[in-house]
């Protein structure tokens, strides 16, 4: 009975781990003009993965549908920046991305996870 247990512990904490981290496939999309739209719900970020040029202002228009209390905050660690967003409500959040390089944005428990990739800009 303890070798059974066990086993299911071990096949639910892969799961999680697989569902969490691994598993979300990552849309992409490109920053067209100064804003764009990123749904969260169903512990993803859609689109996961934005490119935007540097030294340009962009406005992040976070759409929080789910309720979890993991879904609550944005968290750009190494800009230092974060949010809380609110249900069912836009929440615009503008940053000015400096440098070209990759900058990961997730919820409080790193569950939903996003990357910002901002590349040099070409109109320079």
């Amino acid at each position: 009975m303890n070798i059974a247990v066990n086993i299911l512990g071990l096949i639910l904490g892969a799961f999680i781990v697989w569902w969490f981290w691994i598993a979300k496939s990552r849309s992409r999309a490109r920053a067209e003009g100064s804003s764009i739209d990123i749904i969260v719900d169903s512990g993803v970020y859609e689109p996961s993965e934005i490119h935007a040029p540097a030294g340009k202002p962009l406005t992040l228009r976070f759409i929080r549908k789910d309720e979890s209390p993991c879904a609550e905050k944005v968290i750009f660690n190494s800009m230092d920046v974060s949010a809380d967003l609110p249900v069912g409500k836009p929440y615009e959040l503008t940053i000015t991305p400096e440098k070209p390089g990759e900058y990961e944005f997730t919820c409080q428990m790193a569950m939903y996870r996003g990357k910002l990739i901002v590349e040099p800009d070409a109109d320079a």
